[in-house]
């Protein structure tokens, strides 16, 4: 497992570097002048020319890059055009609502959509099975964002069951915390439990059709063991993976969520970067997430070899 560990690890350090040197690249690509829109149109040529030198924009962009990398390795992001503070501070502060909503909408994943595949398995053909495959079909169908405004109209607004938007820290008062979560998780964790169900149905009930199962009914073994002992088991690594790339994905739609609820999260810090055209906080947000997207990958890719042991390297 340590191998296994060590060379999926080493494997993501080219992966980081493309990235950070892709978004380095694309965020130059644009149109829009960063200097003119920190010092406004009403600034000299030599006031721009100026602050272009010490931002070090003069620079050529192998240099610009390769300065950038030295002092993100030693964790220096670097600080925003216009509120002068650091990234990785700025970032810092957001991170912990954005993991409160992506581990809320996973929690909804993973507690909806695992039971419900498992259900519909264990029934194949029936009516459950088919108002699972119904359901999640339909779940896939719902655009997120559009989940949220129903989610806030019916429970938020008519029902006041929960707050519209707005965020309570976790440590200002816990209860708050969960109850404002509620909506944003299931908006977020909606399509990723249909994917989940159909995935961990369609796994299970491939396995229970397996030559050794059948072999365990015959010598009397229970249902209940056949499940639970083995075809569980067997069935769970292609699971796993999605619910790894899935969580990826709730990283990514957790930015919408958001902007739909209030979540001062790091999605929300991005996408104003993003129009500001604030080139440190872009470049040093999307290489963090990059960052969190490549660690939620290791840690399946750990997963699937302490579940399976085909994938081990001997």
């Amino acid at each position: 497992m340590g191998r296994l560990l060590l060379g999926r690890a080493l494997a993501l350090v080219p992966m980081l570097l493309m990235v950070s040197a892709f978004v380095f690249l694309l965020v130059r690509a644009t149109d829009t002048d960063p200097v003119r829109q920190v010092l406004g149109d009403g600034a000299s040529d030599a006031q721009r020319a100026e602050l272009r030198h010490a931002l070090g924009y003069d620079r050529p962009l192998a240099v610009q890059f390769w300065t950038w990398l030295g002092a993100a390795v030693r964790g220096d992001l670097g600080r925003s055009l216009f509120t002068d503070r650091a990234v990785l501070a700025s970032f810092g502060e957001r991170l912990p609502a954005t993991l409160g909503l992506v581990a809320g909408g996973l929690l909804v994943a993973v507690a909806a959509g695992l039971p419900a595949g498992i259900l519909a398995a264990l029934r194949a053909g029936s009516a459950v099975d088919r108002a699972v495959t119904g359901l999640a079909s339909l779940a896939l169908a719902t655009p997120g964002f559009w989940l949220a405004l129903l989610l806030v109209l019916a429970f938020g607004v008519r029902l006041r069951w929960f707050p519209v938007v707005g965020y309570t820290p976790f440590s200002d008062d816990p209860a708050a915390w969960a109850r404002g979560l509620v909506l944003p998780g299931v908006a977020l964790g909606a399509p990723s439990a249909a994917v989940i169900a159909r995935q961990a149905r369609g796994a299970l009930a491939e396995t229970l059709r397996a030559t050794y199962v059948r072999a365990l009914r015959a010598t009397g073994t229970s249902r209940r063991r056949i499940v639970t002992g083995y075809a569980l088991r067997n069935a769970m690594p292609p699971v796993l993976t999605v619910i790894g790339w899935e969580l990826s994905t709730l990283i990514a739609v957790s930015f919408v969520i958001e902007r739909v609820f209030g979540v001062p999260g790091i999605g929300t810090l991005l996408l104003d970067g993003v129009v500001r055209n604030d080139i440190p906080v872009v470049q040093g947000g999307v290489v963090l997430v990059a960052c969190v997207v490549v660690l939620v990958n290791l840690a399946v890719d750990v997963g699937y070899g302490l579940l399976d042991p085909k994938v081990r390297p001997r």
